[in-house]
């Protein structure tokens, strides 16, 4: 018997070569923090030159694989605190890539497959060159590789560990070169139709002057007093408020001089401007798919690699499927095991008044009360003395031991 796996499970012996000496083997952990899968288990039937076959499982297999996908569905969900560390991730493993200057062949493709064929062999070339020539970017994918092999369990061997990096890199890399394209595409086609890009940094608050002038007269010359007596901070602070929340005017105007100038043409200022203000969209763009790349990979883990428990199932934050055990000793020696379960535990707890009233002039112990627990569920059809259940039930047979004759 054993309770290091959060879950409960039970093994009996179904054949064997010789004696039996482990006829059942039982694992019930399901008061930890957190739960394990069952369905990975379900192939287990060999222990010590014996044939084992599951008989009951806590999860049932069926809603245990049902749990697991909550790594691919509700993995950002449970865990947003993810989203911060995730965006900056992908931004740093495509650093050097922007701006795409050229990206005109992908949208004068004749057919979709043809678009479809000159993107993903601009994903290519932009892999190339991140491997090969960037430095920011390569270094990125360099440490991301690191951290991936090292949060490979150690029990595998160092060759599964490598691969399995590799995978899960390529993975999270390929994501996010494929997220900067359709963000440099975006601007692209917004800059062609000319929707961006059209009158430098101070569109939003060349519109706003436009109107101000056509709907706001200023006959007596009131603006421009102002303007006067604050020494022109009144104008300036609207025009620069204005352009930073146009970000995509900023992010197409400054692409469009780097290439047509070069990157060479930007202050330090003017850089740091551009890649913050590509950075909150791909940002925002970045965070749903690091999220659903990484649970994609706990999921594949758990089930195909029988790796990641622990950081699969404590990920989905799941406090549900709480049992324990019990044992008891018939009159003609037989050992009767009891599984108690609780399907969903509450969230919402109060003080059970009946416990409270009932009278202490004696020393009991709890499970001799007639209300043993000092808290109850808020909701009484949630409360546990409603709702547990008997999960498996087994006996163990006496053993006829030879008596010796003298």
């Amino acid at each position: 018997m054993a309770g290091d796996l959060h879950h409960y499970m039970r093994h009996s012996c179904t054949q064997s070569d010789g004696p039996v000496h482990v006829p059942h083997l039982l694992v019930n952990g399901c008061g930890g923090a957190f739960l394990h899968p069952t369905h990975v288990f379900r192939c287990f039937s060999k222990f010590y030159g014996a044939s084992y076959e599951s008989k009951s499982a806590y999860p049932s297999f069926e809603d245990s694989s049902r749990i697991a996908l909550g790594n691919i569905l509700k993995f950002r969900k449970k865990n947003w605190q993810f989203d911060f560390i995730g965006g900056i991730i992908y931004f740093l493993l495509v650093f050097s890539l922007f701006p795409q200057c050229e990206l005109g062949h992908i949208l004068r493709g004749d057919s979709f497959s043809g678009h479809l064929g000159s993107f993903f062999g601009t994903v290519w070339s932009s892999f190339v060159y991140v491997t090969e020539q960037s430095y920011v970017s390569f270094t990125g994918v360099l440490m991301l590789l690191i951290t991936a092999i090292m949060f490979v369990p150690s029990k595998i061997s160092r060759r599964k560990r490598l691969l399995i990096g590799i995978l899960h890199v390529s993975a999270h890399l390929m994501a996010a070169l494929i997220l900067m394209l359709l963000l440099e595409l975006g601007i692209e086609i917004c800059i062609q139709h000319k929707l961006l890009a059209n009158s430098g940094y101070h569109t939003l608050y060349q519109w706003y002057k436009s109107v101000e002038n056509e709907h706001f007269p200023d006959p007596t010359g009131l603006r421009d007093r102002i303007e006067q007596w604050t020494f022109g901070l009144y104008p300036a602070c609207i025009k620069y408020l204005m352009s930073a929340f146009d970000i995509p005017e900023v992010m197409a105007v400054t692409r469009t001089n780097i290439c047509r100038e070069g990157m060479e043409s930007l202050s330090r200022s003017g850089a740091a401007i551009y890649y913050a203000s590509v950075f909150l969209y791909f940002w925002v763009f970045s965070t749903p798919v690091v999220s659903l790349v990484f649970g994609s990979y706990l999921y594949i883990s758990i089930n195909w690699l029988h790796i990641h428990f622990d950081e699969a199932f404590s990920s989905l934050r799941i406090a549900n499927y709480k049992s324990f055990t019990r044992f008891h000793i018939k009159p003609d020696g037989d050992l009767e095991v009891f599984t108690l379960g609780v399907d969903k535990v509450p969230k919402e707890w109060k003080l059970d008044k009946d416990w409270d009233a009932e009278p202490r002039s004696t020393v009991k112990m709890s499970h001799h009360r007639r209300f043993p627990s000092k808290w109850c569920a808020t909701t009484l059809q949630q409360d546990p003395v409603n709702t547990v259940k008997i999960v498996d039930k087994f006996v163990i047979h006496r053993s006829e031991k030879e008596t010796g004759g003298s």
